[in-house]
């Protein structure tokens, strides 16, 4: 898989996307969005990968659209953007629905669409001198990247309409209060935590890692009974596999647990 704007490759069961146009601040453009839908296909469909891990080269995690090509594309813009949301779109709807969890390192400042996908990700690792802002409408448009629909439910209604039409800037520490970030860690450690994150997820039991993603997440727009009935079916399906048959085992016996990494 030949990729320009993004770098992808697997080891220890983690798929890791790296954002690799620092040059360019990592801004989404065209070729930007066609990579990461590429990688996030790849990453779903390798039975091998079991997290996959974001993080970015260059010290802005990702500026948000690449401004300088939407502005050259002229009166063709609203026909290039709606191309280019396609598959940043895509990419998106591809990572959130996958049974793997999606872990994000922010070593730096994520603006725009660079704050929307991290909101779309299941869990963020952000250095201290990370910085989170909107600025869609400091440049005359609306939101994309999905954030519509994940911000609100990380921050609530009333902060993510001050986040969205103030364009006010979130320190690290404000966005882990908020509820945007999991963790904060030191300068330049956001990269090593996050992949221990993703490490202690790829060595546990996946099918049940991968649907309790889908059921808290589904959930949360759930009626009382829809959860519960969705709860029951993946629990006793994940008892008769043998990750879950291990960990109950494990957890009698005192010891660690044995899971199939296979």
């Amino acid at each position: 898989m030949e990729l320009e704007t993004i770098s992808y490759r697997v080891e220890n069961h983690i798929a890791h996307i790296r954002f690799n146009r620092p040059e360019g601040a990592n801004a989404v453009s065209v070729q930007f969005s066609k990579d990461l839908r590429a990688a996030s296909l790849a990453a779903h469909f390798d039975k091998d990968v079991r997290v996959v891990l974001v993080g970015a080269e260059g010290k802005v995690f990702c500026a948000g659209g690449d401004l300088k090509e939407f502005n050259a594309a002229g009166e063709n813009l609203p026909s290039v953007a709606a191309d280019m949301l396609t598959d940043f779109h895509g990419a998106i709807y591809r990572m959130h629905r996958m049974p793997k969890p999606v872990v994000a390192a922010v070593g730096g400042a994520a603006g725009g669409a660079g704050m929307s996908i991290m909101c779309a990700f299941d869990l963020v690792v952000a250095s201290e001198n990370a910085k989170f802002t909107m600025a869609y409408t400091r440049a005359g448009v609306t939101p994309d990247g999905t954030s519509t629909y994940f911000l609100a439910r990380h921050v609530g209604l009333r902060r993510a309409l001050d986040l969205t039409l103030t364009n006010r800037v979130l320190s690290a520490t404000e966005a882990e209060q908020w509820g945007l970030v999991n963790r904060v860690v030191p300068k330049g450690e956001a990269d090593a935590a996050a992949l221990q994150m993703a490490d202690e997820l790829a060595s546990g039991p996946a099918w049940a890692v991968g649907h309790a993603k889908r059921l808290i997440y589904e959930g949360f727009d759930s009626s009382l009974e829809e959860a519960g009935e969705r709860e029951g079916h993946a629990i006793t399906h994940a008892m008769g596999l043998h990750d879950g048959q291990e960990g109950i085992a494990a957890f009698v016996e005192k010891r660690a647990a044995n899971f199939n990494l296979s």
